[in-house]
């Protein structure tokens, strides 16, 4: 039987960067459900089609096929046969995948990948509703939050060093824009779930946060 750890959390709370060290640490393989809803939203703003179009966005799931792939040991996005790993990490894509992520045609055919994935292999799997929705007999569930202006300060940091022009108060507004759509959408919310670890990082540095889980982990018998 495999072992799944769900980890759930708002955008920015590092949940991408903390799933990958510890999955190198447990050997288990990583999941960035995020990146796969980027990569379908990243799909929907190169046919140029509205956030709010459902019909068409529903239409044109089934000609978008998602795949993780893995090349000297990282996960890589595939989208219809093409890498675009390096195209989904942009504002303009996250604030699409927040907001299309909502319908029930794109939910239902990335889930059924995940649900996939995680009977097969040990994963470590995150995004907003892993523990609630996707996984919900994960052996782990971590619910990793940061106060919005800490996000902000990551994010800003981030495109800073990456040489991108950017505003902070844009940014923490963004966050607090996805935060709302993310727990106040009808389908699947963000939300902790019940059996979740609550673990806030707003004080923490990245070794720290993968040590707390760490322990999680000894605590309910899986390390």
């Amino acid at each position: 039987m495999s072992i799944n750890i769900a980890i759930d959390g708002p955008a920015g709370a590092g949940k991408s960067t903390i799933a990958k060290r510890v999955a190198k640490e447990l050997e288990y393989i990583y999941v960035d459900t995020g990146a796969m809803y980027r990569a379908m939203a990243y799909y929907f703003l190169q046919k140029g089609i509205s956030p709010e179009d459902e019909g068409k966005i529903s239409e044109e799931c089934k000609n978008a096929e998602i795949s993780i792939a893995y090349q000297n040991g990282e996960q890589q996005v595939i989208l219809n046969g093409e890498n675009v790993t390096a195209y989904i990490r942009k504002e303009e894509v996250g604030n699409m995948a927040s907001a299309t992520s909502v319908y029930p045609k794109v939910r239902e055919k990335l889930v059924e990948l995940q649900k996939e994935l995680a009977k097969k292999s040990n994963v470590i799997m995150d995004g907003r509703d892993i523990g609630t929705c996707v996984l919900p007999d994960a052996q782990v569930k971590i619910y990793l939050t940061a106060s919005v202006q800490t996000r902000a300060k990551r994010r800003y940091d981030e495109l800073k060093e990456k040489g991108v022009s950017c505003n902070i108060e844009e940014i923490q507004k963004d966050i607090e824009d996805r935060d709302y759509r993310d727990m106040h959408r009808e389908m699947s919310p963000l939300k902790q779930a019940e059996d979740a670890v609550l673990l806030d990082s707003s004080e923490l540095n990245i070794d720290e946060v993968v040590l707390a889980i760490e322990k999680i982990c000894k605590e309910k018998g899986i390390v």
